[in-house]
């Protein structure tokens, strides 16, 4: 076993760990010189954005102060530190996996493009138009993460995100505009519960992702109002590592069916975890 190996056991081992705790309740070197920033919110701006499909990822910063979870080392869980952060800077974080990647290129990178928000990277997939939209929520504010995905799955918070790079100017349909909307982190609904849950606000089916712990058990019931089209979920404990997103997003991307992007996940998970590919597919579900 080398080295690298055993270091990227142990650091799957310590975000399966992070990802959930024994507290549940009963139920930019590699970018262009660019920036980007949130410029509206609410009304629908899409006539405005452009028109190609548009990835929105929210990313829980793992946090051992602020989440009920089992503690990582230091430095992988301070929820204010995005670049080491086991979510999002580490080997295995969503910045750090998709930007080592051939699909898919690192076109900018912004420091707080608004309160709750460390950090916001936006991804071009190189042989396709589609553009990926990562957020680093500051671990502190999971809940805000949590209320941002479902107010963006049903259709409320539209955003455009005014992206300068190289090449030249881009505006993107962001939150609400996306057109599929992920959570990755620790399942903060096994801690607490948000004031209210949103109904679907249009006529617009938004798909999403939920990569966390038993996200299925605890997202059911809150997401079947917003409308949204669960493609991905998962039915026990989980590390929410950007395998999995990077997988399951390939398989969105070439417009795959719910089962087919379900077997991309599982395969990865069981590439990086070595947990047999039997359970990795018990692991992940599609669909109501």
């Amino acid at each position: 076993m080398t080295p690298w190996f055993r270091f990227s056991v142990a650091v799957s081992l310590l975000a399966a760990l992070a990802g959930c705790s024994g507290t549940e309740r009963a139920q930019s070197g590699a970018a262009d010189a660019a920036s980007v920033s949130e410029t509206t919110r609410g009304a629908n701006p899409a006539e405005a954005a452009y028109p190609g499909r548009v990835i929105h990822v929210l990313v829980a910063l793992c946090d051992n102060v602020h989440q009920g979870i089992v503690p990582v080392p230091a430095r992988l869980g301070n929820g204010d530190d995005p670049q080491g952060n086991l979510y999002w800077g580490a080997a295995y974080g969503v910045k750090s996996f998709l930007s080592k990647g051939p699909e898919w290129k690192l076109i900018s990178a912004t420091r707080n493009p608004k309160a709750a928000v460390l950090e916001r990277c936006v991804f071009k997939r190189r042989d396709r138009g589609v553009y990926l939209i990562a957020d680093a929520y500051r671990g502190a504010e999971i809940k805000r993460s949590i209320t941002d995905f479902f107010d963006y799955a049903s259709g409320g918070n539209f955003e455009l995100a005014q992206v300068k790079a190289n090449a030249g100017d881009l505006t993107l349909a962001a939150g609400a505009g996306a057109d599929l909307i992920v959570f990755v982190g620790h399942n903060g609904l096994m801690d607490f519960d948000l004031p209210a849950y949103p109904t679907q606000r249009d006529t617009r089916r938004r798909d999403a992702m939920i990569l966390c712990c038993a996200s299925k058990n605890y997202f059911a019931r809150p997401l079947r109002p917003s409308g949204a089209n669960p493609v991905l979920w998962t039915t026990g404990l989980m590390a929410p590592e950007a395998y999995v997103l990077k997988a399951a997003v390939e398989g969105w991307v070439r417009s795959e069916g719910g089962e087919q992007i379900r077997s991309r996940a599982a395969g990865a998970y069981h590439t990086y975890q070595r947990c047999g590919l039997t359970a990795a597919r018990n692991l992940f579900t599609t669909g109501w």
